[in-house]
């Protein structure tokens, strides 16, 4: 991997984890609910989530890579038709202003907040394929260990991932009360979309 490659997959990680969705809801919600502590223990426990995703893809991905070069480059170009799929899908949601944030801060707070996060990304079947749609697209089998490469986007995916959600326990409620978060949303929803394009493209110009 080179800077480069590494610089876009940050730019993409970003992008795609501030677009508000059922993750920042729950955030959200639960700082709503009860105190900024509850958020960040939300946000916390949805990143421990996202890492056993980033274990299951590495080995999962690793052993595809190992067996066969004509395999990877079939999970790749899944992987990009995947990406393409919800890139179009964000536009189109951008387009039409469908994401529509409602965040119910009346209720009770959770008990587990922590645990809960853990359990929802989990089993979230959505973060599985996002993971092994994404990841593929900046690895390069030449480069080294690709289980290393692997997991070291991973824990960057991670990373910027919980300090997006850290960032939305902090400030969300805030957000989401003001009359323009849904251009918030949009414009958010139009740059991933346009990211997510270009990463599938990606595939389709590499000469690996």
């Amino acid at each position: 991997m080179d800077l480069n490659s590494l610089l876009l997959f940050a730019v993409a990680c970003l992008a795609i984890n501030l677009i508000p969705g059922p993750d920042v809801i729950y955030i959200v919600s639960n700082t709503m609910k009860g105190k900024m502590i509850s958020g960040l223990k939300a946000a916390t426990g949805l990143g421990v989530g996202y890492f056993v995703h980033t274990l299951a893809a590495s080995l999962g991905l690793s052993a595809i890579i190992l067996s066969s070069a004509l395999a990877f480059s079939i999970v790749k170009w899944l992987g990009a038709a995947y990406l393409v799929y919800l890139g179009i899908q964000a536009l189109i949601s951008m387009w039409r202003g469908n994401n529509k944030i409602v965040v119910d801060g009346n209720s009770k707070p959770n008990g587990n907040v922590f645990f809960q996060g853990i359990v929802v990304s989990v089993l979230n079947p959505k973060v599985a394929l996002f993971f092994l749609s994404f990841l593929p697209q900046f690895i390069d089998p030449l480069a080294g260990s690709t289980s290393i490469q692997l997991l070291t986007l991973g824990l960057i995916f991670c990373l910027l991932a919980t300090l997006c959600n850290v960032l939305y326990a902090s400030a969300g409620s805030w957000v989401f009360s003001r009359p323009n978060s849904q251009r918030y949303s949009r414009a958010l929803e139009g740059i991933s979309g346009v990211l997510l394009i270009g990463l599938a493209s990606k595939v389709m110009t590499s000469d690996r």
